[in-house]
């Protein structure tokens, strides 16, 4: 009984992450026969998780193999994204799409639990109410811009607004009110896990996902793991020491720190903006630097210099298949992308870096609200019939 629900839940994680799939593929991928894959997915069709339909277009001799396709209108999660400067909630999919998203700016005033919360459960009020009739909310994910307790989604320290041992996972479960927890974790350690899932990480189980937001964090996945550390604050990739001499102050409490060289802040103090802030301010450095403005293009070099030299301490360290640069960093790579292979070239072993690849955020600014979302999802992918009673 408990390989069958077991085996249950892996084909419903296969049609969740890599869309429609035949019997066969199915099979296959599983390592059982065709009946067997007959009577699960039997099961959950007969749940309303999945549907199976005749494949069109075929030709051939034999009979085609039906394909299994999710239930993406019917069960969904609420995923919600905790950035410094936005907040971000959208009803998700089984099989991953975006049915639906509101969003609002967050305003950059320090420790605001209360209010994020608020207008959190206010959008996914919304959202819940906007659902067709006979939709099913499966879970709530949701993805912060700090370090995560795993279990009860404290945040225990977000440096860039001074939240500390804040409580958020229990406090918009109970705001929420619609008795399901808060799967709560790292929005770069979400990130990480999205893009090895659906992004421009498949097929590598090693590789270290950098998210660039007003700070930098870091996902780091070893054989298809992510890497957590003892208490589940690993990755901290942002506090890298890569400028330990004259380094800019970190709001961690150090200085020159990889974030404190690479972030918002540095890159509109190197451009001569410092007044500014925001992502559009980022933007328009980073256009400038594209046109040739030569203030923007040498603060690009400078960023891209920093960032080159935490990336090969991280290919030395972890030898990765593939080092993806989400968020504003994937802005940032694709100008300063010639900085950060000549520091690779001069400063990452060869046997190390000879065949990692650099690559640029496969899911664009939605990797951690998708990352969010398959924490929401992840009960029901465990356990798909138990965990709808």
């Amino acid at each position: 009984m408990r390989r069958h629900r077991s085996n249950l839940g892996t084909l419903l994680q296969h049609v969740h992450v890599s869309g429609p799939l035949s019997r066969a593929a199915l099979a296959e991928r599983m390592g059982v026969n065709r009946s067997t894959i007959l009577a699960l997915t039997a099961e959950l069709a007969g749940a309303g998780l999945v549907r199976e339909e005749a494949p069109t277009g075929t030709t051939g001799a034999g009979r085609p193999s039906f394909v299994v396709r999710p239930e993406s209108e019917r069960f969904f999660v609420l995923a919600f994204d905790v950035a410094v400067d936005r907040l971000v909630a959208a009803r998700v999919g089984l099989g991953g799409p975006i049915l639906d998203r509101r969003s609002v700016a967050r305003s950059r005033v320090g420790a605001d639990l209360d209010t994020v919360v608020r207008e959190l459960a206010a959008m996914g009020r919304e959202l819940l109410d906007a659902a067709p009739p006979g939709a099913v909310v499966a879970g709530v994910g949701a993805s912060y811009c700090g370090m995560i307790r795993p279990g009860d989604g404290m945040v225990r320290y977000g440096p860039e607004m001074g939240w500390v041992d804040q409580a958020f996972g229990t406090e918009l479960e109970r705001a929420l009110g619609i008795g399901l927890p808060v799967a709560v974790g790292n929005e770069a350690h979400l990130g990480a896990l999205a893009e090895f899932a659906r992004g421009a990480g498949v097929g590598h189980p090693d590789l270290i996902y950098l998210h660039g937001d007003v700070g930098v964090g870091g996902g780091i996945l070893v054989g298809g793991k992510l890497l957590g550390g003892e208490g589940g604050y690993g990755c901290e990739v942002g506090h890298m020491l890569v400028n330990p001499v004259g380094g800019r102050p970190c709001l961690c409490g150090s200085a020159g720190c990889l974030e404190a060289e690479t972030g918002e802040h540095a890159i509109l103090a190197a451009a001569g903006r410092p007044e500014l802030f925001g992502r559009d301010a980022v933007r328009q450095v980073v256009c400038d630097a594209e046109a040739g403005q030569l203030r923007a293009a040498g603060a690009m070099a400078e960023i891209g210099d920093w960032l080159g030299i935490g990336v090969a301490n991280l290919i030395n360290l972890f030898n990765p298949g593939v080092v993806i640069f989400g968020g504003m960093l994937r802005e940032v790579y694709a100008v300063a992308a010639p900085e950060v292979a000549a520091r690779i070239a001069q400063h990452a072993m060869p046997v190390s870096r000879e065949r990692t690849e650099l690559r640029l955020s496969g899911l664009r600014d939605d990797a951690t609200l998708l990352g969010a979302a398959d924490r929401g999802f992840g009960a029901l992918l465990a356990d798909p019939l138990v965990s709808l009673k």
